[in-house]
């Protein structure tokens, strides 16, 4: 069985950027689309980033130009996010999940595991 571990949240300042990773266990990521999304308090989740597995194609919606990037490692099975210019408006928690098969739309009903959440508070 699949399981996603979040790790690297934490406080940054306003404009500052962090790295977070989603370290997965159980199987290996080839046959799996994994999605970053965010979300905040009362909000629905909101997908920044996704990679698929076997081709590591990427999408990243219209609605966060330039201040995502995803990566991974086959070695350590992987995959991270960098984020940039990090806002106080931002949503603060940040989930991974993983969806089988090739990249699909950074829809949250479509991805059958979820990590348990990091957190990234912007504040000075």
């Amino acid at each position: 069985q699949l399981q996603l571990v979040e790790s690297g949240g934490g406080l940054v300042q306003p404009g500052g950027s962090l790295r977070l990773s989603c370290a997965a266990s159980g199987s290996t990521l080839d046959g799996y689309t994994i999605g970053w999304f965010r979300q905040a308090p009362g909000k629905e989740r909101e997908g920044v980033s996704c990679m698929s597995g076997r081709e590591s194609a990427t999408h990243y919606p219209d609605s966060v130009p330039g201040r995502f990037t995803i990566s991974r490692d086959n070695a350590t099975n992987t995959v991270s996010l960098q984020l940039l210019n990090l806002r106080p408006e931002d949503p603060d928690v940040h989930y991974c999940a993983a969806a089988p098969g090739g990249l699909l739309p950074l829809s949250a009903p479509l991805y059958t595991h979820w990590g348990q959440g990091t957190q990234v508070p912007v504040s000075s």
